[in-house]
């Protein structure tokens, strides 16, 4: 079931959120202390791409630093990407085929937003297994 509910979030939303990310990660990328914002940026956007069977968790070792990361991201990525987030969610509650997914997309938001200090790991792994 995971494969099919990807194969449709990647058709309706999951591709054009991956670009996004991707955008995003190219442009932090330019300076050097953008870098790891721009390893974030990519690292979601793989998870934006194929969501169904990975969740995001907080990392036990996130400290102070991820905070004030978070605080960086939302001026220069977050709030653009949160706002991608929220118009393709709105988009695709319009039908009733596309609400599960446009409630997907919601999910995505707080991670879009603080993505510094989480981690993706898979759905069915044992809690405190990365």
């Amino acid at each position: 079931m995971k494969t099919i509910l990807n194969i449709i979030w990647l058709v309706l939303c999951g591709l054009w959120m991956c670009l996004g990310y991707f955008l995003a990660g190219l442009l932090l990328c330019i300076t050097i202390i953008g870098i790891p914002f721009g390893i974030a940026a990519f690292r979601i956007g793989i998870y934006a791409l194929w969501p169904f069977g990975y969740t995001a968790v907080d990392r036990p070792d996130a400290g102070a630093g991820s905070f004030v990361g978070n605080v960086l991201w939302v001026i220069l990525a977050g709030w653009w990407l949160a706002l991608g987030h929220i118009f393709t969610g709105i988009a695709l509650c319009v039908t009733i085929i596309g609400i599960p997914f446009g409630i997907a997309n919601f999910k995505l938001i707080p991670l879009s937003l603080m993505p510094l200090g989480k981690e993706i790991v898979p759905s069915d792994a044992p809690f405190g297994v990365r």
